[in-house]
């Protein structure tokens, strides 16, 4: 990316429609940039054809697209693919693609490192360093190569998306709207440890899927893999969603249609939540919404004493929660052979050798 200019990549149609009044041409020009951008994905102003020359020139002055493609990628042996993107100021992110028969799935980052600490995650080991605008979260998918098999997006990468929550909705914005992308909000999931003032913004300003990362039911056993607990119980989560749209249906709406769908990730760890007192505790938390579980297997990381469950208490688990009325998926493992997996995306090493190259 173009340092000395502004990224246009990023921007809402209002905002390209005051930038083109104030370069002093007229408000549609804007629209015209916004389809230029979010639906034919031009790399340079440029190509932007039916701008006049004059234009052109104006906008090149001051503007530049802002993408940039991924500096390295792995592929896994599942067909999954991690790519590695640098930021403009020298950070570095990931994102992986993640390809099924009839889904083609990206997992995008929001943040470089986290600030949350929770002890299962590699991201949350390599520490903060800073937020994404909304140009780098959206030059994830802009500059994919394989943007156009897309199917649904879901931000579960690199940090919190809660802790960025004015860049992530206008990323979602920028998906969803009849001048961007065009997506429908459920091809899309935000997931979060569930930060009450982000959780409550979301709730009101969005129609995208919601994902709670949940990973044990019981308050005091939680707060000892993930620190939010002591600022913002699991308790406290579910007593908000349980004010919205996610609450059980009477009877008499169950032809009311669904807004948005709930989750709730649950990593399995061997002997620490595994249990059926654990899974007995999860029915009690969450019975009275409409909700899906999704179980996670550990992917063991350095320097933890975690282990994952086997599959048998996996599978028993999982049968528990369903026949007490909570529809339970485990989840397939991608990437793990490549740090792609759930819980393993970490810039640790690279952020460590740009620090190592700064005067």
């Amino acid at each position: 990316m173009d340092k000395k200019k502004t990224p246009l990549l990023g921007l809402t149609l209002d905002e390209l429609q005051s930038l083109a009044i104030g370069l002093g041409f007229p408000k549609f020009v804007g629209k015209q940039i916004a389809d230029w951008m979010y639906r034919k994905h031009v790399r340079n102003i440029d190509e932007m054809t039916n701008l006049s020359k004059v234009a052109r020139e104006r906008l090149s002055e001051h503007y530049t697209i802002g993408c940039s493609d991924p500096v390295d990628s792995q592929k896994s042996v599942d067909g999954t693919i991690k790519y590695l993107y640098r930021t403009t100021d020298g950070h570095y992110i990931e994102t992986v693609f993640i390809p099924t028969d009839d889904r083609a799935t990206l997992c995008v980052s929001s943040q470089v490192g986290c600030k949350m600490n929770c002890q299962f995650c590699m991201t949350g080991r390599q520490g903060y360093m800073t937020s994404l605008p909304t140009t780098e979260i959206i030059n994830q998918i802009y500059s994919l190569p394989e943007r156009d098999r897309l199917t649904n997006i879901v931000y579960m990468g690199q940090g919190e998306p809660f802790d960025n929550l004015d860049n992530v909705l206008r990323s979602t914005e920028i998906l969803t709207e009849t001048w961007g992308y065009g997506w429908s909000p459920t091809r899309i999931t935000v997931s979060t440890i569930g930060l009450p003032q982000g959780l409550l913004r979301f709730l009101e300003d969005s129609r995208c899927h919601l994902a709670i990362s949940l990973h044990h039911p019981f308050p005091e056993e939680r707060a000892k893999i993930m620190p939010i607990e002591k600022a913002f119980s699991i308790e406290q989560v579910v007593a908000l969603l349980k004010q919205y749209d996610f609450c059980r249906r009477r009877p008499m709406d169950i032809h009311a249609p669904r807004q948005r769908r709930l989750s709730f990730e649950y990593i399995v760890f061997g002997g620490m939540n595994d249990s059926i007192r654990h899974a007995q505790g999860l029915v009690d938390l969450l019975c009275d919404l409409d909700c899906r579980i999704n179980l996670i297997r550990f992917h063991t990381i350095p320097e933890t004493s975690l282990q994952g469950t086997d599959e048998d208490a996996l599978v028993k688990f999982r049968d528990y929660l369903t026949a007490h009325g909570l529809f339970a998926t485990i989840r397939a493992s991608r990437g793990e052979d490549i740090f792609a997996a759930c819980g393993l995306l970490t810039t640790k090493k690279q952020e460590e050798e740009r620090r190592s190259q700064t005067p």
